[in-house]
């Protein structure tokens, strides 16, 4: 049956990693938001990005509705930090009469922190720079789904 995967996490969780595997393993489209901002704007950061984010998730969601309605899976790597959002997918993508996976990806504040200082230093293409402060904002907004939400999703061993 076509699916459709929802990273959710907060950034350095290991949503990427993860979404990579998927779309190996399930030949699926991953469509990772922060590797289409890194190329249409390598040399912003910060808030700015946050403007920058909707209209390349809509774009994307746009082109993940078509291809779930083609039959092929999709992996939205986003993060999904509200619950908000992940509803609005979730109905969107069961009313196409797909499976929604819910792939919600955790780590420790300090682990985060040590993955995201790794990663600065690195710099990896399609990443940004995420301060501790950037960080800490971020646990602050993040929605981690309750068991009731995570009920609500197709059940795969990832």
């Amino acid at each position: 049956m076509t699916t459709l995967f929802l990273t959710c996490g907060l950034q350095g969780s290991g949503k990427t990693t993860l979404a990579k595997q998927l779309e190996t393993e399930h030949s699926a489209l991953r469509l990772t938001a922060d590797e289409w901002l890194h190329e249409l704007h390598p040399e912003v950061s910060g808030v700015a990005l946050d403007v920058l984010r909707e209209p390349v998730e809509r774009v994307q969601w746009n082109v993940a509705r078509r291809t779930l309605e083609l039959g092929c899976n999709v992996i939205l790597d986003w993060g999904l930090w509200s619950r908000e959002e992940r509803d609005r997918y979730r109905l969107a993508a069961r009313e196409l009469g797909v499976r929604v996976v819910l792939c919600l990806v955790e780590a420790t504040r300090e682990e985060l922190f040590e993955r995201l200082s790794r990663r600065n230093a690195a710099a990896p293409h399609g990443t940004f720079h995420i301060s501790e402060a950037r960080l800490d904002q971020s646990i602050g907004l993040f929605e981690r789904p309750t068991p009731e939400e995570i009920a609500l999703f197709d059940v795969e061993a990832l």
